[in-house]
């Protein structure tokens, strides 16, 4: 993909709206591509990194484990962002990535950021509050998906529970 087509795809991505093309352009010049087969993983849940990668070409499956079982948690595709948490926390992968098609991918590293930062404050600032817009966005999606699977279990158990909160804070279990 040509330098000017990776700079519309970025700038048509969430994370990059508003950001200068000729920012977009030191990001490109200084990012690694990656390559990934059908089948590999691009991350693996626990993995320490500071890298996000944005998918140019490709399918990636996010799974999560639990015990010895792996379940999809979402399907992302040329124009999704993944790993960005990992700029903020610097903590261990909370899931892992994997190819379904072969994929093509930007790498953006923290130090990438820090380039920027020292390039152009204004534009650090706005890269930096739309990934967060992003990653609240994705856990708005989690919390909603987690009310539902609650809500739907309860009325396949046959009953309905209500919870009402105490004034000092405490959940209390009311009756149906």
């Amino acid at each position: 993909m040509n330098t000017d087509k990776r700079i519309t795809l970025l700038q048509g991505i969430p994370i990059f709206g508003g950001i200068s093309a000729e920012v977009i352009q030191v990001l490109l010049k200084q990012s690694v591509s990656k390559s990934v087969q059908k089948g590999d993983f691009v991350f693996r849940e626990g993995d320490h990194s500071s890298s996000m990668y944005v998918i140019e070409t490709g399918e990636v499956a996010i799974i999560k484990r639990n015990e010895e079982h792996r379940y999809l948690l979402r399907k992302m595709h040329a124009g999704d962002c993944i790993g960005e948490m990992a700029l903020f926390d610097f903590m261990p992968r909370s899931a892992s990535a994997y190819a379904l098609e072969d994929a093509k991918m930007i790498t953006i590293t923290s130090a990438d950021l820090m380039d920027i930062y020292q390039l152009d404050i204004e534009q650090f600032a706005l890269l930096q509050m739309n990934m967060g817009r992003e990653v609240t966005r994705r856990l708005r999606v989690a919390d909603e998906r987690c009310f539902r699977h609650r809500v739907e279990a309860e009325i396949v158990d046959g009953t309905i529970e209500f919870f009402d909160i105490d004034l000092e804070g405490d959940d209390v279990k009311s009756g149906s």
